[in-house]
């Protein structure tokens, strides 16, 4: 079977793909700073977490260059992803090859789910946890924070949301993996197989 993707398609996966993997590096530098999840609106040290992971804890201030990663990353990729949700309406690339698959089909029932649960679930929960944590948005915004519970909340969903991303994604490259890396590779950068 032919895989074509269109230009949208691919230039949002590779922009997707960069984004992701800086806000993964800055992520962790952000945790290292602070590697224990709270529950509500508070935590710091000397108070009792929810879970303490086990990370060196590294308390020297250096996670200003990651938070800047971070909230430059995040805003490509909240940009990245909106451009692709608009344009696959509007091609119908949702429809067409996620709710009424071709004979024979694009990709399998569990694809489609998993696909539509991360583009439609896991990010935007990213998004929202992640504006949760910021007190501009939330100054603006209360209800962002609110709704989730308070700070601490947020930034512990935001963790579990983000281990939710890396399974997917590990699960995803061996599925290209096994189908076929260099084909399906080639066919996510030339649209062609």
């Amino acid at each position: 079977m032919r895989v074509r993707h269109s230009a949208l398609v691919r230039v949002t996966h590779w922009t997707t793909v960069a984004s992701f993997v800086a806000l993964l590096a800055s992520g962790v530098a952000i945790l290292l700073a602070h590697p224990r999840l709270y529950w509500g609106e508070t935590g710091a040290l000397g108070t009792p977490s929810l879970v303490d992971l086990p990370l060196p804890m590294i308390l020297t201030g250096q996670s200003g260059w990651g938070r800047y990663l971070h909230f430059l990353s995040a805003w490509i990729c909240v940009a990245t992803g909106v451009v692709y949700v608009l344009g696959g309406m509007l091609a119908c690339h949702f429809r067409n090859d996620w709710f009424r698959p071709a004979d024979p089909p694009k990709y399998s029932v569990t694809q489609r789910i998993t696909y539509t649960a991360v583009v439609f679930v896991l990010f935007p929960l990213m998004i929202w946890t992640g504006f949760a944590m910021s007190p501009a948005m939330t100054s603006v915004f209360p209800v962002l924070v609110t709704g989730l519970g308070g700070q601490q909340s947020a930034r512990t969903l935001h963790f579990i949301v983000t281990n939710l991303l890396i399974v997917f994604v590990a699960g995803h490259v061996v599925m290209v993996s096994v189908a076929g890396f260099t084909r399906h590779v080639a066919a996510m950068i030339l649209a062609r197989t």
